[in-house]
């Protein structure tokens, strides 16, 4: 066996090692976030206002734009139509059931910048918080697929339920 052929059956064992990382590191991201699970099916008699395609990039923990989590059936990048409805928003992604957040799971709706995989113009991304459960806040991020995201973003805050008066003032 050569120099060659030696350093080319390394670099094929090395790059074959790196891969197995990655899915086992994958696997094991899937199996921690099994815990959690996007709202699926949209509720009857839902209004629906206005529809747009969208490129659904990532769900994140809230605040922390770079790490993922592997929400069920939210794990994978997709192309999809985002449906705003009077009851919410229902995400339809394809190859995935439809995910649907409901009025009162909505905590705001923003720009972005970045989140992981992907970086954009400023404010290039659509960004949803949203409650997963009780406890747990969440980042949905989706890219417009043709457009200025502005106006979806207007309609989209109107779902948000104001926060709740405490009666505290500044």
């Amino acid at each position: 066996m050569s120099a060659r052929d030696l350093a080319v059956a390394i670099t094929i064992a090395v790059a074959l090692l790196v891969l197995l990382v990655m899915l086992l590191a994958w696997r094991r991201r899937i199996r921690r976030d099994s815990v959690f699970t996007a709202p699926l099916g949209v509720p009857e008699h839902a209004e629906v206002f206005r529809r747009d395609e969208v490129l659904y990039v990532s769900t994140t923990r809230h605040e922390q734009p770079l790490e993922r989590l592997a929400v069920s059936p939210l794990a994978y990048r997709a192309r999809g139509e985002l449906a705003v409805t009077d009851r919410g928003i229902a995400l339809c992604l394809d190859g995935a059931p439809t995910v649907f957040l409901a009025n009162d799971r909505l905590v705001a709706i923003d720009r972005a910048t970045v989140t992981i995989d992907r970086v954009v113009e400023p404010g290039g991304l659509v960004r949803l918080a949203w409650s997963i459960d009780d406890d747990t806040v969440v980042d949905s991020y989706l890219r417009l697929a043709t457009g200025d995201p502005m106006n979806l973003i207007s309609d989209l805050q109107r779902l948000v339920p104001a926060a709740p008066d405490t009666g505290a003032t500044s």
